[in-house]
């Protein structure tokens, strides 16, 4: 398996944040002040946490420049040397954890223990963070922080910008390694959703069961067929349409019949032939050929 994004970003940036971290704590550039009377111009004093530089361009730099106004007695300065040193610590205990849970050795990484690298990389972010910004905000506060009075300048140091960049860069690491806790999350509710009936599954679908009021049931219908009461179409599993009106008798068939005979004048004038009377004379109910 390759290592998730995260936890690559996350090993990147914490290392960098460190690094920044630690040069900025040991560095004497948390503060600039310039601009000294009877002294000359090019002349700058860089404090730190722990140590007072005095540098001039045309000269090396002297360390361990006596503190006359009480710089290292201040409390932002001490509030700052108790906090970036538990932030060093802190994130040297975040990459040893980081670099347990990432495991890029193995196949599988430990999630759970890069989220939690993560989550002590954060704080120690913040750690860092807060002296930081505590500091600068006191930064030309001659009451806060000594400094020699006008015409000397203050000005930020460039101990103090690394410091912001190495707070930033352990936010953005810890809070990328601290993701891994997703994929943990999951694998243990689908395990819970598995082993577990007490573990509810989420539905993706919303139901909302409404309860309609029951349609009121029509009265009851009586078929009649003949004066007869007689079982509902359904009943008799026939899906014919009961048929509407009322039958009609159906006259019997009828034969035609000539109720006249036709024939008796025939029969009188000529009653000697017997052959003609024989051969005239129609007995049946159908017409003859002489009615035709």
């Amino acid at each position: 398996m390759r290592t998730p994004v995260v936890m690559t970003l996350g090993m990147v940036l914490t290392p960098c944040g460190l690094l920044l971290n630690l040069t900025g704590t040991l560095t004497p550039g948390w503060r600039l002040v310039q601009g000294f009377l009877n002294q000359p111009v090019d002349v700058v004093l860089y404090q730190g946490l722990w140590d007072m530089c005095r540098e001039q361009s045309s000269r090396e730099r002297e360390c361990g420049q006596p503190d006359e106004l009480g710089y290292f007695a201040a409390e932002p300065v001490h509030v700052a040397r108790g906090l970036m040193v538990t932030s060093l610590a802190t994130t040297a205990l975040g990459l040893l954890l980081a670099s347990l849970g990432v495991r890029c050795w193995q196949d599988e990484p430990h999630f759970a223990l890069a989220g939690l690298s993560g989550l002590v990389l954060f704080t120690s972010g913040l750690f860092s963070l807060i002296p930081v910004s505590w500091y600068n905000h006191f930064l030309d506060d001659r009451a806060v922080l000594p400094a020699p009075a006008s015409p000397v300048t203050v000005q930020v140091g460039y101990s103090l910008v690394l410091g912001y960049l190495g707070s930033c860069l352990l936010l953005l690491g810890g809070f990328s390694l601290a993701l891994s806790f997703a994929p943990w999350c999951e694998e243990r509710c689908r395990r819970c959703r598995k082993t577990s009936p007490r573990c509810p599954r989420r539905s993706s679908v919303i139901t909302l069961q409404v309860d309609w009021p029951e349609p009121a049931l029509p009265p009851a219908i009586k078929y009649y067929s003949g004066g007869q009461h007689q079982p509902r179409p359904a009943e008799l599993g026939a899906a014919r349409k009961p048929r509407a009106g009322f039958p009609m008798p159906r006259p019997p068939p009828k034969a035609y019949a000539n109720p006249a005979d036709v024939l008796h004048g025939e029969r009188a004038a000529d009653s000697s032939g017997a052959s003609l009377s024989s051969a005239g004379t129609c007995r049946g109910s159908l017409p003859c050929d002489s009615d035709l």
